[in-house]
Formats: C-alpha cells, sequence, structure tokens
C-alpha cells in the first residue's frame, strides 16, 4: 500500500464541526489495523490546550516557563514554550508512516478540506482535494480540487498513498 522508505505527511483543514476529528479518528484506526505507525498533530489557534490540571505538579512546573516532559511506562507528553516546525514535529515523533495534521492551513503540504452541508470558498486556496458527504454535490466543487467521499476513508487513504508528502525515513 505504501513506501515503507517513506514517511507520509498530509493535511486536514475545514469549518468546525465538519468531521475533520472524525475522519481523522477513522484514517488513523484504519492506517494503524494495516500495521502502519501514524503520529497526529493537532493545531490550536487559541492557546487553550492545558497540560495539565491547575495546582498539579506539571502545572507548577510549566508555570516556572520551562519546558516540561512527563514521562510514564506508556506515553511522553511534552509541553515547550515556543511553537516547533513541522520538520521538529517529525524528528521528535521519530520513526513514522503517517503524520496526519489537522489544522495549520498555511502549512506547506497537500490538504484535505472538509465540508458538510455547504461549501466554505476560503479554504479552497489552501487545499488539492475536498472531501464531503452527499449533502454537497460534486459540480460545485472547484474543478481545480478533487472531490473525495467523506464518508470513504479508504478512498481518502488512496488519495493520501499518491498526494502526500514524502519525507525520507
Amino acid at each position: 500500500m505504501n513506501n515503507t522508505k517513506n514517511k507520509l505527511l498530509v493535511a486536514f483543514t475545514g469549518p468546525s464541526n465538519s468531521g475533520k476529528t472524525s475522519l481523522i479518528v477513522k484514517i488513523s484506526n484504519i492506517l494503524q489495523d494495516e500495521g502502519f505507525k501514524v503520529c497526529i498533530i493537532k493545531h490550536d489557534p487559541k492557546d487553550k490546550a492545558i497540560f495539565d490540571y491547575k495546582g498539579k505538579d506539571s502545572d507548577k512546573f510549566s508555570q516556572t516557563g520551562a519546558n516540561v516532559a512527563v514521562v510514564s511506562p506508556n506515553r511522553t507528553t511534552v509541553l515547550k514554550k515556543n511553537t516547533s516546525s513541522i520538520d521538529e514535529m517529525c524528528e521528535m515523533f521519530g520513526d513514522f508512516d503517517y503524520l496526519l495534521v489537522e489544522g495549520l492551513k498555511t502549512l506547506d503540504l497537500p490538504r484535505i478540506a472538509i465540508f458538510r452541508n455547504k461549501l466554505d470558498d476560503k479554504y479552497f486556496q489552501f487545499s488539492n482535494a475536498i472531501a464531503h458527504d452527499d449533502t454537497i454535490k460534486d459540480s460545485s466543487i472547484p474543478s481545480q480540487l478533487v472531490s473525495l467521499d467523506l464518508n470513504n476513508p479508504e478512498q481518502i487513504i488512496d488519495w493520501i498513498n499518491i498526494n502526500a508528502k514524502r519525507v525520507k525515513k
């Protein structure tokens, strides 16, 4: 299915409640069931993500302004006090097959815009394909964008395998 000598990077964009997270979860589950290692980046444009509950140790450490990592037997959680480039994120994640990015619409990656009920043309300039449900007619999709079935994650994975940015492992 995939050339295992490359990491495949693709982004998803679209309005709130369009189904971005649900689609990414479906795609991630399918790929992992097929034995691929998947990493996901979620953009937080409003800077509202919290590291730990107020008053807990990791929150206290974070409040000092330091970068903090919490290491446990099954996970590592990192909070840096500055943003990271896509290259830094790839380096941090290490070995993987697919990197799925939700948001970061100005990031130079092949991108699928997700829509339900209506299109929003402000996403077109950042997108290569549009995944939509049957509330949107194919004839309303601009000709320069590929039309994908939002309810067919396998079709979307096929598009990713052909169009994703490839980075050497």
